[in-house]
């Protein structure tokens, strides 16, 4: 019997100069590695274990996300498979005081549980 569907994963992350490029905007290997944590988390409580990623099907930068602003990232499970999960991830920047938020990010991203070895597990199964 499939479990019920899992609530949204939500991490937000405020953007500092650390993480920015020459043009104050947040660097893409930094973003990507933001999406990969938001999936990598949502993967875990669903598959109540540890995962890995094994792909990132496709990610898009819909506009900047500039030093200052928050970056909220929404990960929910899309599919399940024997020991797979694929994982949307949509980021929304929002400015800090005036502004509206809007879509930055959107990107997939597959999972899959492992054992104790680092073999891959049924999801049905508990560590």
């Amino acid at each position: 019997m499939p479990l019920p569907p899992a609530p949204p994963t939500v991490l937000v992350e405020m953007i500092f100069p650390d993480q920015a490029n020459h043009y104050g905007t947040l660097f893409g290997g930094h973003a990507l590695a933001l999406m990969a944590r938001a999936a990598f988390v949502a993967a875990c409580r669903r598959a109540a274990g540890p995962v890995v990623m094994a792909r990132s099907e496709r990610v898009d930068f819909a506009t900047p996300i500039r030093v200052g602003e928050m970056l909220e990232l929404r990960a929910e499970i899309l599919r399940e498979g024997r020991s797979s999960l694929t994982v949307a991830v949509r980021g929304i920047a929002q400015p800090i005081g005036p502004g509206a938020p809007r879509p930055a990010l959107d990107g997939k991203f597959v999972m899959v549980a492992v054992d104790a070895d680092g073999r891959p597990r049924p999801l049905s199964s508990a560590i």
